[in-house]
């Protein structure tokens, strides 16, 4: 119990993970505008303002956790949910507006789902696998892609909006398989899931 409570107390008092936690409550409000704007074909200025601020929250609660030394394993959880909560749920909205076609979003949900099963297993079994520098690439080229999506400039021109999807899709896919493949690695290399590196 004990032990229990100095975790949540940790929690509270590490402020990168309550911006994150933050970013994660306040989600709906940016799915809320883009379903809002339907007869805009999804875009709106109210939603693309909210995904630059998603987008600096994230880089603000990344930026903290190094410079402060307040980076935790609850922090170290929550961070890439609240992105795949904010993309895919901006995503599955876009589809619900007719802005995005159904299959990228299906590939880059697979995608997330067979990493966080993937790494999940490894921690589980005693081993970190860390992320390559792709990765924050297809964080950044996703991201791109849903300000683009919801950018009323750009409502009319969908060949833009599409180009940039399956470009965050392929880098989505391509960052997947480097990581399966660094876990691979690092199971031969070891004989076992039981050694941290």
């Amino acid at each position: 119990m004990a032990d229990a409570m100095h975790h949540v107390r940790h929690f509270i008092t590490n402020p990168a993970n309550l911006i994150t936690t933050a970013r994660i409550a306040a989600s709906p409000l940016l799915f809320a505008a883009i379903l809002g704007a339907e007869a805009e074909n999804g875009t709106s200025w109210f939603a693309f303002a909210l995904g630059l601020i998603f987008a600096a929250t994230d880089m603000l609660d990344g930026g903290l956790a190094r410079r402060y030394h307040w980076i935790s394993r609850s922090g170290a959880f929550l961070d890439p949910l609240a992105d795949k909560i904010v993309v895919l749920g901006s995503m599955f909205c876009l589809v619900a507006v007719g802005r995005y076609w159904w299959l990228p979003v299906a590939i880059v949900t697979v995608r997330e789902l067979v990493i966080t099963g993937f790494r999940s297993y490894w921690v589980k079994n005693g081993r970190s696998v860390p992320a390559r520098t792709t990765a924050k690439y297809k964080s950044l080229i996703q991201g791109v892609a849903l300000a683009a999506a919801v950018f009323p400039p750009l409502r009319d021109t969908q060949v833009v909006v599409d180009i940039l999807l399956w470009v965050a899709v392929a880098f989505t896919v391509y960052s997947g398989a480097l990581y399966l493949l660094d876990g691979s690695a690092a199971t031969r290399a070891s004989g076992n899931l039981h050694e941290t590196v």
